[in-house]
């Protein structure tokens, strides 16, 4: 009889595979989560200055960066590097508001952080949520030799796509409106708003977490290989067929 190390050696291929996609994914969202004040260095949205002055560069704000957890405005004096955040930082709290001499400074009018505010509101729960059930779907996902738990790894790992869809889509659609509203949202023109790189690793945990649904499934429906005679062969246990 031929041996059948190759559908044995699949389930940890396909075990170590999803793992690693999970783990990357987990790791991205929760970073997001807690993205800025208490991660400084990764944020949403960025709203900036684009007024060219032929005055010397001072340490008035004019940008501010938005968060999961709060805000940090900063000047051109004192521009944010890509792993840190020094300027003046409010949060982190559930809810935070910001100044009004601070978005007076930048030129920001109040209805556009107050739009700004209640949609982060709404991604600060769904980040999170997201984030555990990525991690939860780690645990069965590391035992995919039972047909159960590979089904229950598949369904955490979708309901995980799903929502991570959705925070993407309401990151993305958050920052246009946001963008296509402001000149009449604010009354200063010289503004700009860009994309915070925490949308970009939301994507990428999307992206990720879709891969691992399709090796997931590969293996809950038995296909690339892996099929019900192997699991009919671990119960008859014959040490001829256990081959790795």
């Amino acid at each position: 009889m031929k041996p059948h190390h190759r559908p044995f050696a699949l389930y940890r291929e396909i075990s170590i595979v999803s793992l690693i996609l999970l783990f990357i994914a987990f790791l991205l969202l929760l970073l997001v989560g807690i993205s800025l004040t208490i991660i400084k260095a990764i944020y949403l949205i960025r709203v900036y200055s684009t007024a060219t002055s032929d005055q010397p560069v001072t340490s008035i704000a004019t940008e501010l960066r938005f968060g999961v957890w709060g805000v940090c405005a900063t000047s051109a004096l004192n521009p944010p590097p890509w792993w840190t955040n020094d300027g003046e930082c409010f949060g982190p709290s559930l809810g935070y508001d910001i100044p009004s001499s601070i978005t007076e400074l930048v030129g920001v009018d109040a209805s556009l952080v107050q739009v700004a505010l209640k949609g982060l509101l709404v991604i600060l729960i769904l980040h999170l949520v997201a984030a555990g059930t990525s991690l939860a779907a780690l645990i069965p996902a590391m035992c995919l030799g039972s047909h159960a738990l590979a089904i229950v790894a598949l369904v955490l790992s979708i309901i995980t796509a799903l929502l991570g869809t959705v925070i993407f889509g309401v990151d993305l659609a958050l920052v246009l409106t946001l963008k296509n509203e402001l000149p009449n949202l604010s009354s200063q023109i010289d503004l700009g708003i860009d994309f915070g790189n925490g949308i970009w690793m939301v994507l990428v945990a999307v992206i990720l977490t879709w891969v691992a649904v399709i090796t997931l499934s590969a293996r809950a429906c038995y296909c690339c290989g892996v099929r019900r005679w192997v699991s009919d062969a671990l119960v008859h246990y014959q040490p001829s067929l256990l081959i790795w």
